[in-house]
C-alpha cells in the first residue's frame, strides 16, 4: 500500500470514489434524507467534482489517493480553508482498501503534508452517523471544536466539527 499525491490521471479514479461516497453516505442520512440534495444535488457535485485540482491546488492543498497493488483504492483532499488552517475533505475508501490500515495513513499523510504546507490546523466535519469515521478521527487525536462556516440550521444537529493542531505532528 502506498499513500501518494494523485496524477492529472487518477482523478477519474478519485472523482469514481468521490462519487461512491455520495452512495455510501446515502445509507447514512434516511434522518435528514434532504441532506443529499442539499450538499451533494448530482448536478452542483458533477461541477465541483470537476474542480477538484483548482480546489485543492499546491501549494495550499492536495488530492492523495491509496494505491492498493496499482489500483487507486481510496482518497483524501485538503485545501486552505483560512490563513493556516486546512480542511481535509472526502476521505473515503473502497471495499478492497477497509481493514487495511490504510485511512489512518492516508489521513497521517495528510496532515504530514498540511503541516509541511505551513497549516498549523486541520478542521473536517462529518455526519454524526458516520461512527467508523468518528471512532478514527479521535483515535488520530481530532477533537469536538466549534463549527467553522455557518452550517445550514436543518442540519446542524447532524454535523460533527473537528480539529487537530498539526504542530503536534512531526514532519
Amino acid at each position: 500500500m502506498k499513500i501518494r499525491r494523485a496524477t492529472q490521471a487518477e482523478l477519474a479514479d478519485v472523482a469514481r470514489l468521490c462519487w461512491d461516497y455520495r452512495a455510501f453516505l446515502a445509507t447514512r442520512v434516511d434522518h435528514v434524507p434532504d441532506i443529499l440534495e442539499k450538499y451533494y444535488a448530482e448536478d452542483s457535485y458533477a461541477a465541483l467534482l470537476a474542480d477538484l485540482p483548482r480546489i485543492h491546488a499546491r501549494p495550499k492543498g492536495d488530492i492523495l489517493v491509496v494505491d492498493l497493488d496499482g489500483q487507486i483504492a481510496g482518497c483524501a483532499m485538503y485545501y486552505e480553508h483560512s490563513p493556516k488552517t486546512c480542511e481535509i475533505k472526502r476521505i473515503f475508501l473502497d471495499e478492497t482498501a477497509r481493514g487495511t490500515g490504510a485511512a489512518a495513513a492516508l489521513i497521517k499523510d495528510a496532515m504530514r503534508r498540511a503541516a509541511q504546507d505551513g497549516h498549523t490546523r486541520m478542521v473536517l466535519d462529518t455526519i454524526h452517523t458516520l461512527h467508523e469515521a468518528i471512532g478514527l478521527y479521535e483515535r488520530l487525536g481530532f477533537k469536538s471544536c466549534t463549527p467553522f462556516y455557518d452550517p445550514d440550521p436543518a442540519y446542524v444537529h447532524t454535523l460533527r466539527f473537528m480539529d487537530y493542531a498539526l504542530n503536534r505532528i512531526g514532519s
